[in-house]
C-alpha cells in the first residue's frame, strides 16, 4: 500500500491545513490507483468520476476566509480524507484480486460510492449556506460553554447546519446540542432558523432511533409553539412523519406531534392537509386514550378541521361523531369536553343527515347532560339548537330541552344566554310551543336580554321575544314585565350597530294596541327614533309610528 501521510502534527491536533493538504495529496494517488483497477469496472468508473469532483470542492472550502478557524472545514477535509484512503484500500485490494468474495466487495465498492456522494453533497451544502463565512466550534463544545458567548448566532447557525451534513450520529450528536440550547436560548435558535435547517429537523423525525426521534418531534413542537416558519414546516413536508407518530410513535412522540397538529390546524389550508394526509383516523383513534395531553390536542386539531364544511361527511365517515358525543361525558379534561363539543357544532352546521346521524347516536341527551354539568356551554347550546328543528316536539318537551334552555337564560353566561334564545327562535315555530314557551316562564329573562351592552344578545332576544309575541297569550307577558316597553323602545335606535331595532319594531306594533304601552313608548322617545326609521324603510316603522301618532296621541294627555 503507498502511504500518504499528515507531516507533523497527529490526530486531533492537526490542523485545517494539514488536512487540506492532506487531502490534496490523496486525491491523485486514489485516481492513479483506481484507473489501474481490472475488476468491477462499472464500479470504480462511478467512483472515479465522483473523485474526480473533490478537488474543486475542496478549493471552494479552502477559499473561504475562516477557512483555517472553522471546525466544519476541518471535519470535512478529515471525512474526504478517509474515503480516498479507503478509496487506495480497495483499489490495492482489487489490484491483487486479494478480495474475500465478489458479493462482499461489490458491497464495499458501492458503500464507498456512498459515502463519496456524501462528502461532495455536504461540502456543496456548506458552501451554499454561507456558514463558513465565519469561525466554528467543533461538536464537541458547541452549546456547553460556559462562555459569555457559548449561544450567540454564529454558534446556532453551525448547529443547524451539522443537522444537514454527515452521517446519523454525528447529526444526532448536533440535535442533542441543539435541544439544550432551545431550552436555554429558544429565541436565538428562532432567529437564525432557515429553510433548509426545517427540512433537516422534519427528516429526523423519521430517522430509525426512536431517540432521534423524539429531540426531532421536541425541536420542532417548539418551533410550532412560537408560529415561527409555519410556511417552511408545511411546504417541507412536516404533516405527514407528524401523522406517523401520532398513529405509531412513543407516547412522548405522539403527545408532541399531536400538539404540533393542533397548533398547525388553525389554518385552514393546513387542516385540510391533515385530513387529506390521512390525519383523520388516527387522531380518532387517540381521543379514545386516557392520556389527557393527547386527548384534548387530538380533539381540538378535529374540532379545527370539522370546521371546513367540505372535509365533515368524510370525518363523519371515519367514526368521528359517536366518539365526540361520547368525549362529553367521559373527557378526562374540561377542555376536551369543549373541544368535542365544539366539533359537533361544526358537524351539525348545515347538514341535515350529520344531524340526523348525532341524535342516532344520542346526542341531545348526551348534549343535556354536559349542558347541566358544566360553565362552558355556548357550543354545546348551538349544537342543540342547530338539531332541534328535525325532532319532534313530544320528544323534545320528554327530553327536557326546554327546563335546561331556561336555566341557561336566566344563569348561563351572556354568551350561553345567546346561544340558549337563538335555540328558542328555532324551536318556537310552532303555535303550541309558543304556548308552552310562554307559560314556562321565558318571556322574563329573554325581556332582561334586552338590557344587554352586546349588540348580538340584544337582537337575538329581540327575535325570540318577537317569535313568542305572535301569540296573544304571550304579548300578555311582554305587557306584564315592568321594563319591557322601555328596552324595547332603546332598540329603536337607527345606528347601524343596532341590528335589533327590526325585532323591536315587530314587538311594539303588538304592544302598541295598548294605551298604556303607547304612552310608555311615546315618552320614552319612540315617535323620534321611528320617524328615521321610517326614512330608512324599516319593516313595521311606519305602521308602528302611524299608531303612536293616530288621534294626537301625546304624552301630555296622560297626567
Amino acid at each position: 500500500m503507498v502511504e500518504v501521510s499528515v507531516k507533523g502534527r497527529r490526530g486531533e491536533s492537526r490542523l485545517a491545513e494539514d488536512w487540506l493538504l492532506h487531502a490534496q495529496e490523496l486525491v491523485p494517488v486514489a485516481l492513479r490507483k483506481a484507473m489501474e483497477v481490472e475488476v468491477f469496472l462499472g464500479r470504480w468508473k462511478m467512483i472515479i468520476s465522483k473523485m474526480e469532483g473533490i478537488p474543486s470542492r475542496i478549493s471552494d472550502l479552502s477559499s473561504h476566509p475562516f477557512f483555517a478557524k472553522n471546525a466544519l472545514c476541518k471535519e470535512q477535509l478529515q471525512a474526504i480524507s478517509k474515503t480516498l484512503e479507503e478509496a487506495i484500500e480497495l483499489a490495492e485490494i482489487c489490484l491483487q484480486e486479494k478480495y474475500e468474495g465478489k458479493l462482499r466487495m461489490q458491497n464495499d465498492l458501492d458503500s464507498l460510492s456512498g459515502k463519496l456522494d456524501l462528502n461532495l453533497r455536504d461540502c456543496g451544502h456548506l458552501i451554499k449556506i454561507g456558514v463558513l463565512g465565519e469561525p466554528a466550534l467543533p461538536l464537541s463544545v458547541t452549546g456547553t460553554s460556559t462562555e459569555p458567548e457559548s449561544i450567540d448566532h454564529r454558534n446556532v447557525r453551525e448547529l443547524l447546519a451539522r443537522l444537514q451534513i454527515g452521517h446519523l450520529e454525528a447529526k444526532h450528536r448536533a440535535l442533542d446540542s441543539l435541544v439544550e440550547v432551545m431550552k436555554e436560548d429558544e429565541k436565538t435558535v428562532l432567529g437564525v432558523l432557515g429553510r433548509n435547517n426545517v427540512s433537516a429537523l422534519i427528516q429526523l423525525l423519521s430517522a430509525t432511533s426512536p431517540c432521534i426521534r423524539e429531540k426531532a418531534a421536541m425541536a420542532i413542537c417548539s418551533i410550532v409553539e412560537s408560529r415561527s416558519c409555519e410556511n417552511w414546516l408545511i411546504s417541507e413536508g412536516v404533516l405527514p412523519p407528524f401523522i406517523r407518530l401520532v398513529e405509531s410513535g412513543s407516547t412522548f412522540c405522539k403527545e408532541k406531534a399531536a400538539i404540533s397538529l393542533q397548533r398547525l390546524s388553525t389554518s385552514v389550508e393546513t387542516a385540510r392537509e391533515i385530513v387529506g394526509h390521512g390525519g383523520a383516523q388516527p387522531l380518532i383513534d387517540i381521543c379514545r386514550t386516557s392520556n389527557p395531553v393527547l386527548q384534548s390536542a387530538a380533539t381540538c386539531t378535529l374540532k379545527n378541521m370539522s370546521a371546513i364544511p367540505e372535509v365533515r361527511q368524510s370525518l363523519a365517515d371515519e367514526g368521528i361523531i359517536p366518539v365526540m358525543i361520547d368525549l362529553l361525558g367521559s373527557g378526562i379534561l374540561s377542555e376536551s369536553k369543549e373541544h368535542a363539543a365544539e366539533c359537533l357544532q361544526n358537524l351539525t352546521t348545515g347538514s341535515e343527515k350529520l344531524r340526523m346521524s348525532v341524535i342516532s347516536e344520542g346526542g341531545i341527551q348526551s348534549l343535556l347532560v354536559y349542558i347541566n354539568h358544566t360553565r362552558t356551554q355556548e357550543s354545546a347550546i348551538l349544537t342543540l339548537r342547530n338539531l332541534l328543528s328535525m325532532v319532534p316536539t313530544e320528544i323534545l318537551t320528554s327530553l327536557g330541552v326546554l327546563p335546561c334552555l331556561l336555566r341557561v337564560l336566566k344563569a348561563g353566561s351572556l354568551g350561553a344566554q345567546q346561544a340558549a334564545a337563538s335555540a328558542i327562535c328555532v324551536v318556537s315555530s310552532s303555535p303550541e310551543m309558543k304556548k308552552t314557551l310562554g307559560e314556562a316562564g321565558f318571556v322574563p329573562p329573554l325581556i332582561k336580554m334586552l338590557e344587554a351592552k352586546s349588540n348580538s344578545v340584544r337582537e337575538v332576544a329581540a327575535q325570540a321575544i318577537a317569535s313568542l309575541m305572535v301569540l296573544s297569550q304571550n304579548s300578555n307577558e311582554v305587557k306584564k314585565e315592568e321594563n319591557s316597553v322601555p328596552n324595547l323602545v332603546m332598540l329603536l335606535d337607527s345606528n347601524p350597530q343596532n341590528t335589533a331595532k327590526k325585532y323591536a319594531v315587530a314587538c311594539l306594533v303588538n304592544l302598541a294596541l295598548s294605551k298604556k304601552c303607547k304612552k310608555l313608548m311615546i315618552s320614552h322617545g319612540a315617535i323620534g327614533y321611528l320617524k328615521k326609521l321610517v326614512e330608512m324603510e324599516v319593516p313595521g316603522a311606519k305602521k308602528l309610528l302611524d299608531r303612536l301618532e293616530r288621534g294626537n296621541l301625546s304624552i301630555f294627555s296622560w297626567k
